[in-house]
């Protein structure tokens, strides 16, 4: 429901900040004063059009923001639409979102922005969340009950408020088998398709298995071949840095003695400072530690020396060999083990090819059984549908009998498309099928005896679509997931004591939904918990919108206004009417009563 809207610098009005609670909140005033603005700026809030002329003279942009309490049958989806956007917090992170902030900014250069818990987002996205907040109806296209690909889930959420006629069960198992049905669907047309391409596919994959595996490959040869080359392509200065350093050590020259003979100096004195002076000894040992060293380095040196070789036959061989690598990667992968990856997926393809027809004939026996399934759990979901349909329009109708539409006539509409690879019925017919069944639904209506029934959405507009939206509404209460309904001039074309009716209604579905109403029938008007007046200024050469809840003697001062003028006699018949739709309103739901 929502809870707060603000709205700033929007059309006539300046500043508004109001609160709502549940309940049917009621909107009077004279006309003009600003209250289908206050509905359009809630329009605009849910992703409607937002045109500069919106701005209010004057200013530079104009804001409209409304926080939304999240009903529990909506938190699942709107969190996962806010996941999938990225725009989910640590506030939200858990299955329960609980409230969520809508924002729309409009800039006086044509420029607007859209925000969700403050954070900017395309104004698509604010229609696909405040489908699941807001429902409008007036001057707006914003009505699920208009789109025709709802009508279908509208009924079998009015199925699943009669426990004869529930369709849960049933919907979910047509839904596993269609799932499974299209998964061997897909399969099948892999295979099929591969089954045509069979025998260029065979060659192709032949030739890159034989010359993967031709090459023998290991991971980590490369890096090991790598290392080799290099031994081989600087051989000649190796085995003379490594003379160099052997002739330091071991042989010296004229000039300089060797190492290991300026060692053995080193240790003839160092042990006779042990001798003179035995705790030194350490000293000795240090020396040792390294003479030993030196000769092991030397010994390495040596056999380091003796590996070396010059082959350039060699060298050429190793070349060879990375060149064919690098090629090998080129096609296949980046790296010898990715190549030897897609070997050996070509093998498992080769294979599945090899043994495809088999594979084909078992795909097309489970897609033939399923068929079968889906057409018999289909057909009972129809007999299901049917039956709640029966019932939905015998209960809008006498709805539309309360609000004096008495001759008006409703049906659900059930079309099957002939398809020669549907879902087979009893009869023999195959028919299209999707997930949610056989058959496409649409509400048609009838509004006038001798009328012939027409779909929903071509009704004229007028007090008696209003009066058909009201009674839909009120039927599909229970079933009907959207928190907040807006009816904008809903007694259009309709007298005082149809109002009554229409207010009772209204404020009946109002203990299931939060209900706003713009009205300018006090019958209808007094029935709200939460009343608003809305009236214009001049000030300054300006014109400004301002609201005001209404309680106790300054509502009966506006009932009687809207009775024709503040008299004795119309403040005597408000309290009528006051009195008259307490008395209603406990009668329908007693205080105390859940």
């Amino acid at each position: 429901m929502l809870t707060e809207l603000h709205i700033e610098n929007f059309a006539i009005i300046d500043r508004l900040d109001m609160r709502f609670d549940p309940g049917l909140v009621t909107f009077t005033g004279e006309t003009g004063a600003g209250k289908s603005i206050i509905i359009d700026a809630v329009e605009t809030l849910l992703g409607g059009r937002a045109e500069s002329t919106l701005v209010r003279s004057g200013s530079e942009r104009a804001n409209v923001e409304g926080v939304f309490r999240i009903p529990p049958a909506a938190q699942l989806s709107m969190q996962a639409i806010l996941e999938r956007e990225g725009l989910s917090d640590d506030q939200s992170c858990d299955s329960n979102l609980h409230y969520l902030t809508l924002g729309r900014e409009i800039r006086l250069n044509g420029r607007n922005v859209a925000r969700v818990n403050g954070r900017s987002v395309s104004a698509g996205l604010l229609r696909e969340l405040g489908e699941y907040l807001v429902d409008v109806h007036g001057q707006s296209e914003h009505l699920s009950l208009l789109r025709v690909s709802q009508h279908l889930q509208m009924l079998d959420d009015y199925a699943e408020t009669d426990k004869d006629l529930r369709i849960h069960d049933l919907l979910a198992d047509y839904r596993k088998v269609y799932q499974r049905l299209q998964a061997v669907g897909k399969d099948l047309e892999s295979l099929q398709q591969s089954e045509r391409d069979a025998a260029r596919r065979i060659d192709m994959l032949t030739y890159q298995i034989k010359e993967i595996e031709a090459a023998r490959l290991h991971p980590g040869e490369e890096e090991q071949l790598r290392e080799e080359r290099n031994r081989l392509a600087n051989a000649e200065g190796l085995a003379s840095l490594t003379q160099e350093a052997l002739m330091a050590m071991d042989e010296g020259s004229p000039e300089t003695p060797a190492i290991t003979d300026l060692m053995g100096q080193v240790m003839r004195a160092l042990g006779g400072l042990t001798r003179l002076d035995s705790t030194q000894s350490t000293l000795e040992e240090q020396g040792q530690a390294v003479f030993e060293s030196l000769s092991d380095l030397a010994s390495n040196l040596r056999s380091y020396l003796e590996g070396i070789e010059f082959n350039p036959q060699r060298l050429d061989q190793v070349e060879e060999r990375l060149g064919l690598i690098h090629i090998l990667k080129r096609k296949y992968g980046d790296t010898i083990q990715a190549v030897l990856d897609f070997a050996a997926n070509a093998r498992k393809e080769l294979d599945s090819i090899t043994h495809a027809g088999e594979r084909i004939q078992e795909l097309e026996a489970e897609q033939t059984l399923l068929l079968n399934q889906l057409g018999q759990k289909g057909q009972a979901l129809s007999k299901k549908r049917h039956a709640a349909a029966g019932k939905l329009a015998q209960g809008l109708e006498t709805e539309l009998a309360d609000l004096h539409m008495s001759g008006a006539r409703f049906t659900v509409d059930f079309q099957q498309r002939p398809d020669p690879e549907g879902a087979p019925l009893e009869n023999g017919d195959r028919v299209a099928f999707d997930a949610r069944g056989l058959e496409r639904v649409e509400f048609l209506i009838a509004p006038n005896p001798g009328e012939g029934l027409k779909p929903l959405a071509k009704i004229a507009s007028g007090g008696e679509t209003s009066r058909l939206m009201l009674a839909l509404k009120n039927v599909l209460a229970q079933a009907d997931q959207v928190p907040t309904l807006i009816f904008d001039e809903i007694d259009q074309g309709i007298g005082g004591r149809v109002g009554a009716v229409v207010g009772l209604k209204l404020w009946t579905l109002a203990r299931q939904h939060q209900v706003f109403c713009i009205t300018h029938l006090p019958q209808l008007a007094v029935f709200g918990e939460q009343h608003y007046h809305v009236q214009k200024h001049v000030q300054t050469g300006r014109t400004t919108t301002e609201v005001k809840r209404l309680q106790d003697e300054e509502r009966l001062v506006e009932l009687a206004q809207m009775l024709g003028g503040v008299s004795d006699g119309t403040l005597s018949s408000a309290r009528e009417l006051v009195q008259a739709a307490e008395k209603q309103t406990t009668a329908r739901h007693p205080k105390g009563s859940s």
